[in-house]
């Protein structure tokens, strides 16, 4: 092995151990078990709790008049700010998401227009509970996320991974890069690192709408916001422990059946070579994966471009996440109060749950479809739900459907990798088909 020194080694081992404590190590506090970083987003929540409505709704109104101002100037006016180009300047229908995002968010602080709108049970339960603590959260996961990401730790599990991704699920090694920076950081950011992959011309057109709808998965972080939006923060090592073992099982069966199954196995370029992913001669896995990753966190010098990073993450999350809640959750929210579509499109699922003994099958039916529009909905529609294994079950698939429009979905459709919306809406139901009966399972052992 190339001759490292002293720092070199510690520059990669001490953030990554410590992005691993806060995101990953979980701690007893009051009795309750949770992980470091929701501590410190309850303890935010605790410290502006008499605020954060109205930060929110300043946040996407910002975000409203940023993304119409973009809108208005054009791509081109962006081409020395891609930061500011890739948060603000979005497709018209996003850009009209966004403002009606601004007007509902007006509506229910002030309490103006119809109640349906801002009443507890549909905008103002996400204006006043759920968006304070996705702030809360996306403010230390997007500080530290760079702890998981910048030091090399990406690197050394994605070299380990290279025996594994080919066998079981027909992809290169290197696409466990984009499952890892999925995990710990965003599911966006596993399809924008795919697309980047496909376009160069590093997947073939079925590999990289494999990976894009499989392994795009739902963060860390994302999950922590599910748990606590119902209530199961203690479960948290169970939840997702359940969450990997049924996208495992998905990830084994969905690119062995269409559509994935039947995407041309081609490169968007010319360069149809086999990508080499041997390990050097003299060099074993994990030495190997030890060398790349020390590299990478080498790369790694100055602490105020660390910070900007953490930053541009924070306003990433704040602004591309919140306005999309606040205005597809505020519709489906007044949809499922106000009319029965919920009801009516969940009655074929009553039969089935309640043969899998789950407790309260109506409303867990409500919720099985609703993930479709945003990874939040089935969350919040069933955490007045006594029974805790009904909670449980309903979280855990919403994070494993994996297929929302509102983010990893739309940003799919927006991206050059080969799939379609209807290809989205097969794979959402076929998600759905294969993990609910592997969590309903688990959960039945556990609770």
């Amino acid at each position: 092995m190339k001759a490292y020194s002293f720092s070199d080694h510690l520059k990669f081992i001490i953030p990554s151990l410590i992005g691993i404590f806060f995101f990953m190590i979980p701690i007893t506090v009051d009795g309750d078990m949770t992980i470091p970083i929701a501590l410190l987003a309850n303890w935010v929540q605790i410290l502006l709790a008499n605020s954060l409505s109205a930060i929110m709704m300043v946040i996407i109104i910002i975000t409203a008049i940023s993304t119409v101002i973009a809108k208005f100037l054009g791509e081109d006016a962006f081409n020395h700010k891609p930061f500011l180009k890739q948060l603000f300047y979005t497709s018209m229908f996003w850009t009209i998401t966004r403002v009606i995002a601004a007007i509902i968010a007006v509506m229910v602080f002030f309490e103006i227009g119809p109640e349906a709108i801002y009443s507890e049970n549909t905008g103002g339960m996400l204006l006043h509970s759920l968006l304070h603590v996705l702030f809360a959260v996306f403010l230390f996961a997007g500080l530290l996320l760079p702890l998981l990401t910048n030091f090399g730790l990406l690197e050394f599990f994605g070299t380990l991974m290279t025996k594994i991704m080919r066998p079981l699920f027909r992809l290169p090694g290197r696409s466990s890069i984009d499952a890892l920076a999925s995990w710990v950081g965003d599911g966006t950011i596993g399809v924008l690192l795919t697309s980047k992959q496909y376009e160069q011309g590093n997947y073939t057109k079925r590999e990289a709408a494999v990976i894009g709808t499989t392994f795009s998965v739902v963060s860390i972080t994302f999950t922590l916001v599910v748990l606590q939006e119902v209530d199961l923060e203690r479960l948290f090592l169970p939840f997702y422990l359940t969450i990997i073992i049924a996208g495992i099982v998905a990830a084994l069966i969905m690119p062995r059946i269409p559509p994935l199954s039947r995407k041309a196995n081609t490169y968007v370029t010319d360069a149809n070579k086999e990508l080499d992913e041997s390990i050097p001669e003299g060099e074993s896995l994990i030495s190997y994966g030890y060398k790349n990753a020390i590299e990478r966190a080498r790369k790694e010098s100055s602490l105020s471009k660390i910070l900007k990073e953490s930053g541009q993450n924070i306003l990433d999350m704040w602004m591309g996440v919140a306005p999309v809640v606040m205005a597809i959750g505020t519709v489906a929210v007044v949809i499922a109060e106000y009319t029965p579509f919920f009801q009516w499109i969940g009655a074929p699922f009553v039969p089935l749950l309640e043969l899998m003994q789950i407790p309260y099958a109506q409303e867990a039916s409500e919720t099985l479809l609703v993930g479709f529009a945003d990874m939040f909905l089935p969350a919040i529609f069933i955490s007045g739900v006594e029974a805790e294994i009904t909670r449980f079950i309903i979280a855990a698939l919403s994070v494993t459907q994996l297929i929302y429009l509102s983010e990893v979905g739309g940003l799919l459709l927006g991206s050059k990798v080969p799939v379609s919306f209807k290809d989205l809406m097969i794979i959402f139901l076929l998600r759905t088909i294969i993990t609910l009966p592997v969590i309903t399972l688990i959960a039945h052992i556990i609770f």
